[in-house]
């Protein structure tokens, strides 16, 4: 299912996850700072806790939020 921007932006706020994608696969994405959204991650990835998740800035200024 294919959603726009504004809608994919919003289900980020409400602590859902998203499917974007990449150049070779699709990646699951969720606000940093919402643990509910980045365990929601881990368990649709069955994912084990000690294999941490990437996290992506876009600029150097968003490194102090991390």
């Amino acid at each position: 299912m294919l959603i726009t921007k504004a809608e994919a932006i919003k289900q980020l706020k409400n602590s859902e996850i998203v499917a974007i994608p990449t150049e070779t696969v699709y990646g699951l994405a969720a606000r940093f700072d919402d643990l509910k959204a980045v365990e929601a991650i881990f368990t649709t990835k069955e994912r084990p806790h000690f294999d941490p998740l990437i996290c992506h800035v876009s600029n150097l200024k968003m490194l102090d939020l991390l």
